[in-house]
């Protein structure tokens, strides 16, 4: 499993893919959590759209690093970690390398694990990546506005990295699963991003404001958890709260309920790749 592990880092730091889906959510992070903000501090008012010049310099200093790395994992960074996860199991069965790889050593179990830890080693380049850049970005902005130097403590860094990772993984592995149940990679990818992007938060509108005894269906729901992670871990103010995230659940629920997910995923997918033909 270790050297199908090695071969599977190889193959993932060799594709361009993996990387073009990395820089995609790199600049969704700098536009959205540096760019806009700072063109908006720069040529604002006191205020701007009712909200003070301060607090719009504030958002960007390294005190609020991690809200600005992760504050877009729940939903664009998720998707195309869903994306990810597609075309790492997905593009197996395409390319029709999988009949080849059966037939030798190891068995299926350990290809998959081999796949999915793969998967997750990039995800967390992927996350450390994005900090490195939010945090370069935050830093320029506070030597050229004179703004507070202050970091997050290490623990604070590390529970946000830790539940920005958690959140990726999960709509990877949701990824894998589909991929693996249909064995391409475009059809995966088409449900899952517009599961993301619009069925789920349609189905959390619908219920919020005309089926409220059904909330607890939309709580379930691994978009609204993802987000209550990423709220709990940034303690964020909820008007300050980008697109997904909110406090749907507490964020000891959320954590539980995204590595549920992350179990039910794992077990799918190696059920499917155990007993299903490739072809």
């Amino acid at each position: 499993m270790l050297g199908s592990y090695r071969a599977e880092l190889l193959k993932l730091r060799k594709r361009s893919a993996v990387w073009v889906l990395f820089g995609a959510g790199l600049v969704l992070s700098l536009i959205f959590g540096y760019l806009l903000p700072y063109l908006s501090y720069a040529t604002g008012d006191e205020q701007t759209d009712g909200v003070p010049r301060a607090q719009v310099l504030a958002g960007m200093l390294p005190a609020r690093v991690v809200d600005n790395v992760i504050g877009g994992y729940p939903i664009f960074a998720g998707a195309l970690s869903l994306v990810l996860g597609a075309i790492v199991l997905g593009g197996e069965y395409t390319w029709g390398t999988l009949k080849t790889i059966f037939t030798q050593r190891p068995g299926r179990g350990a290809i998959l694990l081999a796949h999915l830890l793969g998967i997750a080693t990039t995800i967390a380049v992927w996350v450390l990546g994005m900090f490195a850049a939010c945090a370069l970005c935050s830093i320029g902005i506070a030597a050229a506005e004179n703004g507070a130097m202050t970091w997050p403590s290490l623990l604070d860094l590390a529970k946000g990295l830790a539940g920005g990772w958690l959140v990726l993984m999960m709509w990877a592995l949701a990824g894998a699963v589909l991929a693996v149940a249909f064995r391409n990679v475009a059809l995966p990818i088409g449900l899952g991003v517009v599961w993301i992007l619009g069925i789920e938060a349609l189905f959390a509108g619908v219920v919020n404001s005309l089926l409220p005894d059904l909330e607890f269906i939309s709580d379930a729901l691994p978009g609204a958890n993802a987000g209550s992670l990423v709220f709990a871990v940034t303690g964020m103010a909820t008007a300050d709260a980008p697109p997904g995230v909110r406090e749907a659940v507490g964020g000891g629920r959320s954590l539980l309920t995204i590595l549920a997910y992350c179990a039910l995923f794992g077990v799918l997918a190696a059920w499917r790749t155990k007993r299903r033909d490739v072809t």
